[in-house]
């Protein structure tokens, strides 16, 4: 809860000097239960949110392990206007976890065979890249090379603000 905070006055600092945003993505979701919305977690998860959408720096995501749920979206998606998004090639972008997945779909019946079979078939960076989310799937050693090319790239990106006083934070 608090690392949301935390990352979402990062963004904003980063929006507010003209320094681009890079993300690397290793999130395995918004954790369940009643302890993390006392906690907040809606309210800090949106700061982080309005804070990525908000910027309009060059935002650049990397995504090397897990990428799941609404956790993922947040972090400068495709779905939030990123404007480069990368995978690893044994990257997994999904709604949630393979194995959590499985017990729902398959209500705990075979859940090993299924798994394999759900990881194969839907948590993997060419699904998504199939569906627009991902602009490539990258080799790790090739990131720093294709972060510099898009940083070129993105230079004078410029992005038409609104005319108003404020934008209005989730507080």
């Amino acid at each position: 809860i608090g690392a949301s905070e935390k990352a979402a006055r990062f963004v904003r600092f980063c929006d507010a000097f003209n320094i681009p945003i890079i993300t690397i993505v290793d999130v395995p979701g918004f954790l369940p239960g009643t302890g993390q919305e006392h906690g907040g977690i809606i309210r800090n998860g949106a700061k982080l949110l309005f804070a990525y959408a908000e910027a309009t720096v060059p935002k650049i995501t990397v995504i090397s392990r897990k990428a799941y749920g609404g956790a993922y979206d947040v972090m400068a998606s495709k779905h939030l206007n990123g404007d480069a998004n990368y995978a690893w090639p044994y990257a997994e972008i999904a709604v949630m976890g393979a194995k959590g997945a499985v017990e729902i779909i398959f209500r705990g019946k075979d859940v090993e065979k299924n798994t394999a079979e759900y990881t194969d078939r839907f948590a993997n960076p060419l699904v998504a890249a199939q569906r627009g989310f991902i602009d490539d799937i990258i080799e790790p050693h090739d990131t720093r090379r294709v972060i510099c090319d898009d940083l070129r790239l993105f230079r004078s990106k410029k992005v038409p603000t609104i005319e108003r006083k404020h934008s209005n934070i989730p507080l």
